[in-house]
């Protein structure tokens, strides 16, 4: 391939242009076949800590460890060549100080590849974030329902609803953007409040349960498509995955055991020469 006719991933400096302009399109991605189907599509590709709930049957995020995020990171980044590509920090490898942070970023940017990595961003979160942006490494935040503080919050629970959260969520987005993220995932909030976020602070806000109004749109991909039978309120369902894998799968068996599968066309035979057709 020539060099005039190779793919330009989007960077770091294209979602920032966003801001206020074309909404940005998001989804999360665990693979490299869902990753390639995406990315023609997609802005940014997350490779979430959803993924030990969506994947690995998880109660929460909380138990994903980074040599996860490091495996499901390399092989979105085999799927993907246009979408800029986000990994999730898990829970516990950021939050002890900034230089943790920066070692476990530097180590998952390294060994998958991706452009940038993503923290859940509690007002703590700031000096980390500054301290990796300093050394190079784009840092997207996270505001309001933080799936990582679940035992905290006892659930996820939708935030801004009361006066005390709608100043805790602001100042933290406030200080993850003071701190030089790149964007920011507002998540679970009050519609307004995540339209005063998205006028309040410089980088794109990237909603995910928050509103029209952001900068760009998330969705955990498996819920968007249909794969399981109960849904976040603030999900709309593009499809019905589950339902087609459900009758594929119900056809198979129904054709292994009345012996319908293989047929002649799906078994070898050897031809009058000796070899197989």
């Amino acid at each position: 391939m020539s060099a005039q006719n190779q793919i330009r991933r989007k960077t770091v400096r294209d979602i920032a242009k966003a801001k206020g302009e074309t909404p940005i399109v998001c989804l999360t991605a665990y693979d490299a076949p869902m990753a390639k189907m995406m990315d023609p599509f997609c802005d940014l590709i997350l490779v979430g800590d959803s993924v030990g709930m969506v994947v690995h049957g998880l109660d929460s995020t909380v138990g994903v460890s980074l040599e996860m995020m490091i495996m499901h990171g390399q092989a979105v980044m085999r799927g993907a060549s246009q979408a800029m590509v986000v990994v999730d920090m898990p829970f516990g490898s950021y939050e002890t100080n900034p230089d943790v942070a920066f070692l476990n970023a530097a180590r998952i940017m390294k060994e998958t590849g991706c452009q940038a990595i993503k923290i859940e961003s509690g007002e703590y979160a700031a000096d980390a974030v500054s301290h990796m942006v300093e050394r190079g490494i784009p840092v997207m935040a996270h505001v309001g329902l933080r799936p990582q503080a679940v035992n905290v919050d006892g659930g996820f629970r939708a935030k801004g609803r009361s006066n005390a959260e709608r100043k805790r969520v602001m100042a933290e987005a406030k200080a993850a953007d003071e701190a030089g993220c790149f964007a920011m995932v507002v998540e679970g909030v009050a519609e307004d409040l995540a339209d005063e976020i998205t006028k309040t602070v410089s980088c794109p806000t990237i909603g995910i349960g928050a509103s029209a109004n952001c900068d760009g749109q998330v969705l955990v991909t498996h819920d968007m498509i249909g794969m399981f039978d109960w849904v976040p309120k603030f999900v709309r369902r593009y499809g019905d995955v589950r339902g087609e894998i459900g009758r594929a799968v119900e056809a198979y068996a129904a054709d292994v055991r009345a012996r319908r599968f293989p047929s002649k066309e799906e078994t070898y035979s050897l031809s009058t020469n000796g070899k197989t057709k």
